[in-house]
């Protein structure tokens, strides 16, 4: 069965799965597993070379003002790789090709008899069907029922020993200009760690707050985790300073206990893939590091602290 994936979480999906050597074709923005053979790309995006994320959101607004999709389909590419079975979503036109493009193609291109698996999580669970559902259109559904069974294994273990810890408040940030609060997905991955999520709520899509918003908030966060969608950690580093002029100012407990964490947004939090449950041990260790460990020194290069306290 010849696959097309036009997502990186979906990619991963057809990895976990045992499917690797059926990818005929992968999105550009495809990075993981890192051993993926040079596949053919699928997809293109209409967005220039990385910004601040202020001029990002600026330029992606630009182009939906004009009705235009951020990312587009390479058509000539999809007819040359022939796929049985497509890989789309429809929960994020700002994140990967919309379905609407998909089809599109398909019907320019006359590509009859081609499946098409669309994605649209807002919950953990949902990612964790997602599997199986990948898993069921290549006919491995015996192989998606044990990966999943392995990733349900984890965020249990997780929760077990967060169980009898104190509770406490995190802060998800999911992107810094506007700034947008970690939503769908990121209130369970807190609950399942010890925490207790602000502002967002489980299911739903990232809220926009002011930065007024923040001086106001009572009760005030614990922890802090700022992971920008897309953003490797590198990348949010170059933000540091913007970061600190609206952080450091606040009385919150997690800026005087140094409880504010900057993280990789592009490999972990923000994928609906498999990766959300190492991103769930990554975020135990910030929640409760005399728990689950210094997050510094068990994911080196992929989360930092930024320090505000005195």
């Amino acid at each position: 069965m010849r696959v097309a994936s036009l997502l990186p979480s979906a990619t991963e999906l057809v990895c976990a799965v045992g499917a690797k050597d059926q990818l005929v074709g992968v999105s550009h923005e495809c990075d993981f597993p890192q051993d993926l053979p040079g596949l053919p790309l699928l997809t293109s995006t209409r967005l220039g070379p990385p910004r601040s994320s202020a001029e990002i959101h600026a330029e992606v607004q630009g182009l939906v003002r004009d009705v235009l999709s951020v990312y587009s389909v390479e058509e000539e590419a999809l007819r040359e790789a022939r796929p049985d079975v497509i890989i789309t979503q429809d929960l994020c036109d700002v994140c990967a090709v919309s379905r609407a493009d998909v089809d599109q193609a398909l019907c320019a291109l006359d590509m009859e008899g081609v499946t098409v698996v669309n994605l649209s999580p807002t919950r953990l669970s949902h990612v964790l069907d997602d599997l199986e559902r990948v898993g069921a259109a290549l006919e491995l559904s015996g192989e998606a029922a044990a990966a999943r069974a392995g990733l349900e294994a984890r965020l249990e273990a997780l929760r077990a020993k967060a169980a009898p810890l104190p509770k406490r408040r995190v802060l998800t940030l999911e992107w810094i200009d506007p700034l947008m609060v970690g939503g769908t997905w990121m209130p369970e991955l807190i609950e399942c760690v010890g925490g207790e999520a602000l502002i967002a709520r489980a299911g739903e899509h990232a809220p926009i707050i002011e930065p007024s918003a923040l001086a106001a908030l009572d009760p005030a966060p614990d922890v802090v985790l700022v992971k920008p969608c897309g953003f490797p950690l590198a990348k949010t580093l170059q933000e540091e300073g913007a970061l600190r002029e609206l952080l450091a100012p606040l009385g919150w407990p997690a800026v005087r206990d140094q409880r504010v964490y900057l993280a990789d947004g592009n490999a972990y939090f923000n994928r609906p893939g498999p990766r959300l449950v190492e991103s769930a041990e990554l975020l135990a260790a910030c929640v409760h590091p005399e728990v689950f460990g210094d997050p510094t020194e068990r994911f080196p290069g992929e989360v930092a602290v930024l320090g505000l306290g005195s």
